[in-house]
């Protein structure tokens, strides 16, 4: 468990750097995805300065906390995440959320790339989540020693910020499909027989990120909702060559329609 001096610490330093006024929403951005967070009005913090923070590796990443206003919403951005593949830990953005909740967040936004394994969902299109397969099997909560650690999951993917994301897409004129997410822990991409497997168990879209956040969000008593951009159909499913490179050149097709949805729903908050 991380120590609750470490947090508050973490607190007091953002508090110092960018003011005391508590945090409505969180948003972590995927792939190809940060700009958003150079829309907010505010303080940027890189994760360097940031003891325990973990480093985001990834590029196509921008490993800073921006603290600010976005579309009359007080908003912490995570610029980058870190996933399982980089370190093996499945709990790596366990201080992150903590010290969000902290900052007094009531909800968190999730972006991600993925791959689509719905033939009428091509790259460039979003994807809502509706629900999610642990295909893994890691969890970050291993090792918490309390009680809180068995999180009912029933309604992981919040309803009543679900239904706020497709009613601003439809505001917007973007379409917006629900369907679930598989998480795979990468870095490789997963094999055709993989990905028919996945099919079969009802999954909808696929990636490397998202599933972890979500269950130490629940944990942290925080409502969380998910958007993937479609970056490329998954393996099997077309011609395509699948690699990173694709993703963060795919990612901006559907980036710019995510960014419409976000500040929209943002903006009709209470």
């Amino acid at each position: 468990m991380t120590a609750l001096a470490t947090v508050s610490a973490l607190a007091a330093r953002v508090h110092a750097l960018a003011g005391t006024e508590p945090v409505k929403v969180g948003l972590i951005l995927g792939s190809g995805l940060g700009h958003l967070a150079g829309a907010v009005q505010g303080t940027a913090i890189d994760y360097a300065d940031l003891p325990g923070f973990p480093h985001a590796g990834v590029s196509g990443h921008n490993p800073q906390l921006v603290i600010g206003e976005l579309e009359g919403q007080r908003v912490a951005v995570f610029g980058g995440r870190a996933h399982y593949y980089e370190t093996g830990n499945p709990s790596a953005m366990r201080l992150p959320l903590e010290l969000l909740k902290a900052l007094g967040a009531e909800s968190l936004l999730l972006t991600n790339a993925a791959g689509s394994l719905v033939p009428t969902t091509p790259p460039g299109a979003l994807m809502l989540l509706s629900d999610h397969i642990n295909f893994s099997g890691l969890n970050p909560l291993i090792g918490e020693p309390s009680d809180a650690r068995f999180v009912p999951m029933t309604a992981a993917h919040d309803p009543a910020l679900r239904a706020a994301l497709r009613a601003a897409a439809a505001a917007e004129g973007i379409a917006l499909p629900e369907g679930v997410y598989a998480w795979y822990s990468g870095p490789s991409f997963e094999t055709p027989a993989e990905i028919r497997a996945l099919r079969i168990l009802g999954a909808d879209a696929v990636g490397m990120s998202t599933v972890p956040e979500v269950i130490l969000a629940r944990f942290l008593g925080l409502r969380v909702a998910a958007v993937s951009v479609i970056t490329n159909m998954a393996a099997g499913m077309s011609d395509e060559a699948i690699s990173h490179e694709h993703t963060k050149a795919m990612a901006p097709l559907g980036a710019a329609k995510l960014e419409r949805v976000l500040r929209r729903c943002l903006r009709n908050m209470p």
